[in-house]
């Protein structure tokens, strides 16, 4: 390990062992610059060429060669980033489009505010382990930061790819090819959020109700889940969630939009 670990120039800042077990540990440091790279006798592993993206990581297989430290601002990784809470409302130079990440993050704010925390009937004092299917920015998270609850983003692999953003912001996050089904253990989440997720996912997954079957194998018995989408998408969704005896706690709609509150019984066939 000290051997690769030199070759890719990390630099060690503490060292020390055990004497009992004879069990150490290492803190490394990765440089900040890409000077360093040039000074090693062996360029091995090299330099990744520079039409290697390095934020490419959906079945990709993975090379032994190092991508070049980012240097200029607008690079995604050239700044630290603030401390948290701060950060999540913090955006660097190199988030483009800082306007419509503010409005986003506002937007949300209402929502959870107005809306999810008092409005459609959810006991949050029982919710922990939420999920937000189609997360964008993160600014659903974002706006639930003051509950005791935890989130995970997920970022579909078809959309955006907006996972930088979420772990600038201090969040977590994941891509998903929902027409998979997800790497957890069953029952593992209180709530599942899922914002025009469905609407996104007709031309490719063509089956909705493979979806709904996966939300109820990854939600805990009297679990929740919002779905927010087109009132085209939400009627059939509703006959679905019934039929595996679903309890709909509220249904609005204003114009084309639309959202349900659900919730999962301990029903089994």
């Amino acid at each position: 390990m000290s051997t690769l670990a030199a070759s890719i120039c990390w630099n060690i800042l503490a060292h020390k062992t055990d004497e009992i077990s004879d069990m150490g540990i290492k803190i490394y440091q990765k440089p900040e610059s890409n000077d360093i790279y040039e000074l090693r006798r062996k360029k091995n592993p090299p330099l990744c060429k520079e039409e290697e993206k390095p934020d490419a990581a959906w079945y990709i297989p993975i090379k032994s060669c190092l991508h070049a430290i980012p240097s200029a601002i607008e690079q995604h990784g050239t700044e630290w980033p603030e401390e948290w809470p701060k950060r999540l409302e913090t955006f660097p130079d190199w988030m483009n489009d800082k306007e419509i990440l503010i409005a986003d993050t506002e937007h949300w704010k209402a929502i959870v505010e107005k809306s999810y925390l008092t409005g459609i009937g959810i006991d949050w004092s029982n919710i922990r382990n939420i999920m937000d299917m189609k997360a964008i920015n993160g600014g659903f998270a974002a706006a639930l930061s003051q509950q005791k609850v935890w989130v995970l983003n997920v970022i579909p692999v078809d959309a955006p790819d907006t996972l930088p953003i979420i772990f600038e912001r201090g969040l977590v996050g994941i891509y998903h090819d929902w027409c998979e089904s997800f790497g957890t253990y069953p029952r593992s989440y209180d709530l599942l959020h899922a914002d025009h997720l469905f609407s996104r996912l007709k031309n490719r997954c063509k089956q909705p109700v493979a979806i709904v079957v996966e939300m109820d194998r990854v939600l805990r018995p009297g679990g929740w889940a919002i779905v927010r989408d087109k009132v085209e998408i939400l009627d059939p969704l509703e006959g679905i969630f019934k039929s595996l005896r679903w309890e709909i706690g509220m249904t609005y709609h204003k114009g084309k939009e639309g959202i349900m509150c659900l919730r999962k019984t301990m029903w089994r066939p």
